[in-house]
């Protein structure tokens, strides 16, 4: 029976070899393919092992992560966490994962040594909202088309060539604003509101021509700043939809609904001037100079432009110029006013060093400024405790990287607490102090190359407008100081308190009562 068995037993292992034989080039081909794929597969599993783990952060909720515990004023409230967590932080935002930057070293590897990795931003649906969909400079993605635009603006507009041709047109808006606070002498004026007219008029003047005149200047001016202060406000707001994008749809906290109707309002304001300018071509009436708008709609009509500019890219330039100059620039010179009259000192020697360089009874010229250490000093000093954007625009890693030794992933939202490393004790002696004296020797610009302080950001997306907003600041600063003391109303005492936002504001505008300084009534005029 056994040998009954055995017989077809060995036939079948026969005929089973036999087909292996045949078939063996198919199975040596299928065993290559596993043995690499597995190998494959344990290095992935090894280099995963072995990676950089994420940055530590605090513990969040299932779903919504650390969202419910999100401080209003960010900047104060990560500079808390990197006490505990370190200079790199992680926090889970929804589906979106943030990362903060909190040193000069480890914002150096974002901004320098990776520099084109992070070069895109985590667009919030606000900003996609109010910014032509991104077709500027500001949010577009880094690429040719971004290189393109920055290389036009900073050539046409924003170099030191440029500025100079209208620098006439900032002593104007300046002189005009210098009337309007002699002609309040002894009564409070709200100098936030002033240095925004005035920055607001300058900026307009260099886009289109035009400035806000008479009785116009305070009420188009007024509905200007608050416009630009909710569109600055809703950029800044925590957005469920950026950090659910499955949720987006329904706009669950109204957000891109008033972005809308606040790009509504600006879209209308730049259609007119459009069309304005475009009447005047079909009339002859253009003036042999031109301004800002002038050169847009040239560029947009070349038929041979190796970037060529559309309608709507043109808006979100000039969207970019208008929000991006003017609220940053008049915050910047209301902190540093109100920086500087807290300090009696730091004010008597301003006004010391204007009486020694331009003259006592003369009026500030731009030329005289760099003759003025002691009060480019004073304006540095202020951008170190309040820089105009405490978080810079946050930055979007393109692939996953390390930054202080952890993992940064491609798509996270990585911010850069320049607030917090601009009053880091270990950097800064008395960094709650303010004292020009810190930048009387040295060379700290405001290029970011001195990663300990980045006011204006640094690498590839840093501002593009630093000269423009340089000049401003300063030459105000220069000639408000120069011709008017100033003092708070009676019974007032200085509140330098800060709001959070994308741009930095001082939560209670500053009410200050000049007095002129120069004996000639003249000089006022």
């Amino acid at each position: 029976m056994s040998s009954s068995i055995s017989l077809p037993l060995l036939h079948d292992l026969e005929s089973s070899l036999s087909w292996h034989d045949v078939s063996l080039p198919s199975l040596l081909l299928l065993l290559s393919a596993a043995f690499a794929i597995g190998r494959w597969a344990w290095r992935r599993f090894a280099q995963k092992k072995n990676s950089p783990s994420l940055p530590p952060g605090p513990a969040g909720l299932p779903l919504v992560g650390n969202l419910p515990f999100l401080d209003p004023e960010l900047h104060t409230y990560f500079a808390t966490l990197a006490t505990t967590y370190g200079p790199v932080l992680k926090l889970q935002l929804g589906r979106k994962l943030g990362v903060v930057v909190t040193s000069p070293a480890t914002a150096r590897e974002v901004l320098k040594d990776n520099d084109v990795t992070f070069a895109n931003r985590d667009v919030p649906i606000a900003g996609r909202t109010a910014f032509y969909g991104l077709s500027d400079i500001l949010w577009s993605p880094y690429g040719p088309e971004w290189r393109m635009l920055r290389k036009v603006c900073g050539l046409k507009m924003l170099s030191n060539h440029a500025l100079d041709s209208v620098y006439e047109l900032r002593r104007r808006e300046v002189q005009k604003t210098v009337g309007y606070f002699w002609l309040r002498a002894g009564s409070p004026v709200n100098v936030g509101e002033q240095m925004f007219l005035t920055v607001l008029n300058v900026i307009t003047s260099m886009l289109w021509g035009g400035t806000v005149r008479g009785e116009d200047r305070e009420s188009l001016g007024a509905d200007f700043k608050q416009a630009i202060s909710n569109l600055t406000k809703l950029l800044g707001k925590p957005n469920i939809s950026d950090f659910y994008p499955s949720l987006a749809r329904f706009d669950l906290q109204g957000i891109e609904r008033q972005m809308k109707g606040l790009a509504k309002r600006f879209d209308g304001i730049f259609e007119k001037m459009i069309e304005q300018r475009l009447k005047m071509q079909r009339d002859g009436g253009i003036e042999e100079s031109k301004d800002f708008l002038q050169f847009l709609l040239e560029w947009k009509d070349e038929e041979d432009a190796k970037t060529p500019l559309t309608m709507t890219g043109l808006k979100g330039l000039l969207m970019d110029m208008l929000v991006g100059g003017t609220d940053s620039s008049s915050n910047t010179i209301e902190f540093a006013m109100a920086e500087i009259m807290n300090k009696p000192s730091v004010l008597r020697k301003i006004q010391q060093e204007l009486e020694t360089v331009v003259g006592k009874d003369n009026v500030v010229e731009e030329s005289h400024i760099p003759k003025l250490p002691y009060l480019q000093a004073a304006m540095k000093e202020s951008l170190r405790l309040h820089p105009p954007v405490p978080l810079l625009i946050p930055h979007c890693p393109s692939a996953t990287c390390t930054v202080g030794g952890y993992t940064v992933p491609k798509g996270s939202r990585v911010f850069i607490n320049v607030w917090a490393i601009h009053r880091d004790p270990s950097i800064w002696s008395d960094p709650q102090e303010f004292d020009p004296d810190r930048f009387l020797h040295g060379e700290v610009g405001f290029n970011g190359q001195d990663f300990n302080y980045l006011p204006f950001g640094s690498g590839r997306r840093t501002c593009v407008g630093i000269l423009m907003a340089e000049r401003t600041v300063l030459y105000s600063l220069a000639t408000f100081l120069h011709s008017f003391d100033w003092k708070l109303p009676e019974g007032e005492k200085m509140d330098l308190t800060e709001q959070f936002g994308i741009v930095m504001k001082k939560k209670k505008p500053l009410m200050a009562v000049p007095s002129p300084r120069f004996s000639d009534p003249r000089l006022y005029e």
